[in-house]
């Protein structure tokens, strides 16, 4: 396969912007240069993105962010939606269904609703959250939910390279792909293709930041966050292009962890699946547009991560899954391990490592809710 490199004349080895990695936030970043007309060079060690930004479940989870990142989130969105609009890729204000299959995770729901307000978060009966996902309610032990609608949905498999293929027809910006980067400095990159300068750098290399800026990486304790996900045909009945969230998913968003039902929740998980806890699940499935399911998933986290997946991890997610909306299970067709950079300290690094060169990376399973958000407010900051 053929990379999407600029078919542009090449730019001078100065421009005003340089983007270092051309996944997701990387791309961000361009994107938002490039519209007010910025020279902008992108540089990816692969001959396209094949890291956490197509490994993920394509949904922009704008909604259960912390109070301090909601506000970025919702730019994102805003971000999403104009790139997708000047590019032509698959973008869905579809929303996101959180099932609540105890009374504890409905609590956590209305508990959520009156912290956000019923313009974020409108609660459904167990007949309306079936209804939104076209399973039964009482054979999948629902009893309520509560539908999302800013959150936003894309594909994974076509958005980042979609996106990077209309950034690489813009005058004045240079995609160079198989370009490994090797020293960062004060608005200058070495790369297996010679030096480029620019005006402001900006380092997006997500889970591979300690291999560019260790140093950073070690005081942020930047690890990474390795998942068993996968893709599975479409399913009789299952009728909706939003996000399916679960009470797993609430206990890990900054949104919902931080409100005084969600101990109760967890503690309620944790007796009735310690299986699924053990191995740090978020029990969640989106579709793509083809109607085939992603679904996932499961955590692991070490500054190296093997590269093997645990069938018996894969079995424990996907019955879960099915007993929400597949009781005779599914047919999978992949299986992957996702991966994203993650920090017990922090969900993002966006610091100055030189006057002229800014290292912006998500340190949690967020990158595609968050990549436009982060790249205005560090182009805000230039």
């Amino acid at each position: 396969m053929t990379d999407d490199s600029s078919p542009n004349t090449p730019l001078p080895r100065h421009t005003d912007l340089l983007v270092v990695g051309a996944g997701i936030v990387g791309i961000a970043h361009a994107v938002e240069a490039a519209r007010t007309g910025m020279t902008v060079r992108v540089l990816e060690r692969d001959a396209r993105a094949v890291g956490a930004s197509i490994r993920n479940f394509g949904h922009a989870c704008v909604t259960a962010q912390s109070d301090d990142l909601v506000e970025t989130a919702l730019d994102s969105r805003d971000g999403w939606l104009t790139a997708a609009a000047e590019s032509g890729i698959w973008a869905r204000e579809a929303g996101a269904v959180v099932v609540a299959r105890t009374r504890a995770e409905l609590g956590l729901l209305e508990e959520f609703r009156d912290q956000r307000g019923a313009e974020l978060v409108e609660l459904l009966d167990a007949a309306g959250t079936a209804a939104r996902i076209g399973a039964p309610a009482a054979d999948a032990g629902i009893v309520g939910g509560a539908f999302l609608p800013a959150d936003l949905r894309v594909d994974p498999r076509t958005a980042v390279g979609g996106l990077t293929r209309t950034l690489a027809g813009r005058p004045g910006v240079e995609v160079l792909f198989r370009t490994a980067v090797g020293r960062i400095g004060d608005g200058e990159v070495d790369t297996a293709r010679g030096t480029f300068t620019a005006d402001h750098v900006v380092v997006c290399t997500g889970h591979d930041l300690d291999q560019l800026l260790p140093d950073l990486a070690d005081r942020h304790r930047v690890r990474r966050c390795a998942l068993e996900m996968a893709s599975a045909d479409a399913v009789a009945g299952l009728r909706t292009e939003s996000a399916l969230l679960t009470g797993y998913s609430m206990v890990r968003y900054g949104g919902f962890n931080t409100l005084s039902s969600a101990p109760t929740v967890a503690a309620e998980l944790a007796e009735r699946r310690p299986d699924l806890v053990g191995v740090d699940a978020n029990i969640m499935l989106t579709t793509r547009p083809d109607g085939s399911l992603l679904l996932g998933d499961s955590h692991h986290r070490d500054l190296t991560v093997d590269p093997f997946l645990d069938e018996d991890v894969a079995t424990l997610l996907l019955d879960e899954l099915a007993s929400i909306v597949s009781p005779s299970g599914f047919r999978v067709r992949q299986r992957w391990q996702g991966v994203y950079a993650s920090s017990p300290d922090t969900d993002l690094v966006v610091e100055r490592v030189h006057p002229r060169t800014t290292a912006a990376v998500v340190t949690t399973g967020i990158g595609m809710t968050m990549s436009f958000g982060v790249a205005r407010r560090v182009l805000r900051g230039l």
